[in-house]
């Protein structure tokens, strides 16, 4: 009883969180908590199979765990998630875990997050084909912003520069492809708010687990340093994405994906801070004009819902 009604208290807040600016407050949570994944999956040693493996049974299993525990109505929820849009949201927590386990074990952090920045311009552009929602001028202004940074942070390296090898390259196509499929996910939660997000995420990512343990093969996947990649698929991923993906329900994609960059900065800083991986005065600034144009975004969200 006592657990039944913890969950019974845990919904009511999620119905609470429809007050405006609820939707933000979770997206930017989510990014937070999100942030220091690729410092994880760096400090694990691991290469891009094996990581997407350990991520996405741990990660599937909490979901499918907490979905058990909470689901009022099970056989519904089932019968939703066999739907198209519900397989939809399966494939892409596939192509989330496989793409950006891989763009990390192959290419510098900052290289894959340029691809991730994208993000907000596929949610965009999915939301106006989808949903018939148009991003308003400042969301637009603000991706320009934000990608401009990113564009800094990224290209700022020894001598104006990154010097990009094929395995950058490689990497940073890995970001984009990771972006489409976190868009794509952000969008159909938009569109369809009544799916069921923990058993389509815990599918999702245990196939995908599954995939990287039969690839890795399972005398190869205790290689490297297991506690670092259980914290990321055991926690972090969970609760990061469970926030994220229920911010979709309270507003645009766009603006989900938008606040998701503030990770994308933050994790080249917690890579440099302990691993010594290359972060220049460019990267900084161009650090600090992402996390302006969000802060402002924010702000005119908040004033436009005031009024």
């Amino acid at each position: 009883c006592g657990t039944a009604r913890y969950w019974s208290y845990l919904r009511l807040a999620l119905l609470v969180m429809r007050l405006q600016g609820a939707g933000l407050l979770l997206a930017f949570s989510g990014a937070l908590i999100l942030s220091p994944d690729a410092l994880f999956m760096r400090l694990s040693q691991m290469d891009g199979l094996q990581m997407s493996g350990w991520r996405g049974l741990c990660m599937g299993a909490a979901m499918w765990v907490a979905w058990a525990l909470s689901a009022l109505d099970r056989k519904g929820d089932l019968r939703r998630l066999c739907c198209g849009l519900g397989l939809l949201l399966i494939v892409a927590q596939i192509g989330n875990s496989i793409f950006f386990s891989l763009g990390i074990a192959n290419a510098p952090v900052a290289i894959v997050v340029m691809g991730v920045a994208a993000t907000p311009v596929w949610a965009a552009f999915l939301s106006q084909f989808a949903l018939g929602e148009r991003a308003g001028r400042a969301t637009w202004v603000a991706i320009a912003a934000v990608l401009t940074g990113m564009a800094l942070a990224v290209f700022g390296g020894d001598g104006g520069s990154l010097t990009l090898d094929p395995q950058h390259l490689l990497g940073a196509l890995f970001g984009l492809c990771t972006a489409l499929v976190l868009a794509a996910n952000f969008v159909t939660l938009r569109a369809r708010p009544d799916l069921p997000l923990l058993p389509a995420i815990g599918t999702g990512a245990l196939i995908a687990g599954s995939i990287g343990w039969v690839a890795t093969g399972p005398s190869f996947m205790m290689d490297g340093t297991l506690w670092a990649i259980l914290l990321t698929g055991a926690l972090i991923l969970p609760l990061s994405f469970f926030l994220l993906s229920q911010a979709t329900r309270y507003t645009h994609a766009a603006h989900v994906s938008l606040i998701m960059l503030l990770e994308a900065v933050l994790s080249p800083v917690w890579v440099w801070w302990i691993l010594s991986e290359e972060l220049t005065p460019m990267t900084l600034a161009g650090g600090a004009l992402v996390v302006v144009a969000l802060a402002a975004f924010i702000l005119a969200q908040r004033s436009a819902a005031r009024d």
